[in-house]
């Protein structure tokens, strides 16, 4: 047997196996990549009308640069801000989203995305009880522990939900 055989063809098979397949995954990758974008966009619409339902309408704020944060938007008819945010948990970054009130307080929370353990840190998410204590709360740094509960079991998570809250608040407070 030859070389060719022995060494150089399977390596230009498997070679062109995966230019194939690499195409392949870049052509669905650019038909399926707007059609999440907009899913995600929509998503995230919803969830700031459920924040803040007595919004109209609401534009992104611009030029606002704080750590742990995404999009910043205010109400068009001055009813509040939503503002989406970030902090680490214990399994996974935990995205929440965080309503204000004109008024410098926090109106209500929504984790938006998370991956911790089901059953343990996802209680952040299901006990009404967890994300209430935002409630009222002012536009000032919260501590887990004295401000805030954190849920029995799930330490790190209640701390990734309570940094994030943290980081909406620096943010809020920076908004011109």
């Amino acid at each position: 047997m030859s070389n060719w055989n022995k060494i150089f063809k399977p390596i230009v098979v498997l070679m062109v196996i995966c230019i194939i397949v690499t195409g392949a995954l870049a052509a669905t990758n650019s038909q399926t990549a707007p059609v999440i974008a907009e899913a995600t966009r929509l998503a995230q619409e919803k969830t700031r009308k459920e924040l803040l339902p007595e919004a109209d309408s609401f534009t992104k704020v611009e030029g606002v640069d704080a750590e742990n944060v995404g999009d910043i938007y205010t109400a068009d008819n001055g009813v509040g801000t939503v503002i989406t945010c970030y902090g680490k948990g214990y399994s996974s970054t935990i995205t929440v989203m965080v309503a204000f009130n004109p008024d410098d307080t926090i109106k209500q929370i929504k984790v938006t995305d998370q991956g911790e353990t089901q059953g343990v840190g996802t209680n952040v998410t299901v006990k009404t009880d967890f994300w209430t204590q935002f409630q009222g709360k002012p536009a000032q740094e919260l501590a887990l522990g004295t401000d805030i509960d954190r849920v029995t079991g799930a330490t790190l998570s209640s701390r990734g939900v309570t940094n994030a809250v943290n980081a909406a608040i620096a943010a809020y407070n920076m908004i011109p």
